[in-house]
């Protein structure tokens, strides 16, 4: 069954979930306050790198069933389903949520519901929040209580989320009726006909799913990069260990790889405003773990250019150091809260010429860190260089001939912030190679 359906926000969310739901068989409108941003997509041209998704955005504009506007009345008119995918950075100053956007979404398009309809939340936000919009909306929409809020989180992974919107391991819908339970069964029946699983649930717990499992993935990170400095101080080797927990079935391999940790739009903002979120309830106790988590997490970057000065005989004045990585993750352009980054930018404060590159992320890297250099290729960034620091994990760095790389540098030094190079390969080209938690 086809339902009319808008998606309010039109960033890295909204758009992949609008060209999913054109493709599930669905009419389509997003609306973004950018007007350039509308035209982009409109024009099948989308803002950022994401696998897939430019390909399925052109085929759901040739369908004629998806389309763009910057005008919540023409959403409210020609839409029943809304999605909410604005964004929900972390405040400036503190680590709470900002829901500036979500409220402005919502404010936005109330005035314009004179007709019964279902409000969606995708957007990551503080357990609360959909109790609160839900009574905004009662109050102040024309079509009063005919407006329903429903919760349906959203578990994208930067790279992968054209599948994982398609063929997601799990549905979430955090309904407060019938009616909107079977919505959204509606609009996902091709999903859930493959079939994937169907968690129903109050609203509270639809909000906390995705900051739990986003702060599980975060522990899992850090604990075994916790164990990388034990190993680091003891002689032993982290990737052996980590192998040998993987096997244990109530451990599992999955986030159990050491190396230069976690950044990017998510996990770093989300377990922060969730540690906020328990405070402002009153049980900030309960999520004390998740300050050592995120404290583990940034003494990585930090220990990566302990490991950098060690290599280049304590000092990084006046050095030629080339970072191979600029995004967070590989398979993305995303470079905000980057660890690679991260490195780059205190690598040069310390005096370094610092040359960075990036498959995908080199204009947005450009855009954050302008004092750092730009090479358009690796061989390029790695001429003359002193030392290379791997720091983002793309399969064309994994793929190096260290041979051939060697023939270019100034000194065969490299340290591997991500633990997935070739160690007996590196050293047999004659490399000093270093990871982190390893000997």
């Amino acid at each position: 069954m086809t339902h009319r359906i808008s998606v309010i926000g039109t960033g890295y969310l909204g758009a992949t979930h609008a060209a999913c739901m054109v493709e599930l068989g669905h009419e389509v409108i997003g609306i973004d306050v950018d007007p350039a941003k509308i035209k982009r997509l409109a024009d099948g041209d989308l803002p950022f790198y994401e696998p897939g998704l430019p390909e399925l955005l052109r085929r759901s504009l040739a369908t004629g069933r998806l389309s763009f506007t910057s005008d919540p009345a023409e959403v409210a008119e020609r839409a029943d389903v809304h999605f909410l995918c604005v964004g929900t950075p972390q405040r400036p100053g503190s680590n709470a949520a900002d829901l500036r956007y979500v409220d402005a979404a919502i404010d936005s398009l109330i005035p314009h519901l004179r007709r019964p309809a279902l409000i969606v939340g995708k957007s990551t936000v503080p357990v609360g929040t959909a109790q609160a919009l839900a009574a905004r909306i009662g109050a102040t929409a024309p079509a009063g209580d005919g407006v329903e809020i429903a919760w349906n989180p959203e578990f994208l992974r930067e790279g992968f989320a054209v599948k994982d919107s398609l063929e997601p391991d799990r549905l979430v819908f955090g309904v407060a009726s019938a009616q909107a339970e079977a919505t959204l069964r509606a609009v996902y029946a091709d999903v859930i006909a493959r079939p994937t699983p169907v968690v129903i649930s109050d609203l509270p717990t639809a909000e906390l799913v995705k900051v739990a499992a986003n702060s599980f993935l975060a522990t899992k990170i850090s604990f075994i990069n916790a164990m990388a400095e034990l190993c680091e101080t003891t002689g032993a080797d982290v990737t052996v260990l980590s192998e040998a927990l993987s096997h244990d079935s109530r451990i599992g391999g999955q986030f159990l790889r050491p190396g230069l940790g976690f950044g990017g739009g998510c996990l770093p903002k989300d377990i922060r405003a969730f540690m906020a979120r328990a405070g402002e309830l009153g049980v900030d106790q309960a999520l004390t773990f998740l300050r050592e988590v995120d404290a583990i997490n940034q003494r990585r970057r930090a220990r990566t250019v302990d490991l950098a000065r060690e290599e280049l005989g304590g000092s990084l004045d006046g050095q030629v150091v080339t970072v191979l990585g600029a995004a967070f993750k590989p398979e993305s352009d995303d470079v905000r809260d980057s660890p690679a980054l991260d490195v780059a930018a205190s690598i040069h404060e310390q005096g370094a010429q610092v040359r960075v590159y990036d498959p995908q992320a080199m204009a947005n890297a450009r855009a954050r860190f302008p004092m750092l250099t730009y090479a358009e290729s690796v061989t390029a960034a790695c001429a003359d260089a002193d030392l290379v620091l791997h720091l983002t994990e793309w399969a064309e760095f994994r793929a190096l001939d260290p041979v051939e790389l060697g023939k270019v540098v100034r000194q065969r030094k490299v340290v591997d912030g991500r633990n997935v190079l070739d160690v007996a390969a590196w050293r047999a080209a004659g490399w000093t190679y270093r990871a982190l938690g390893r000997p």
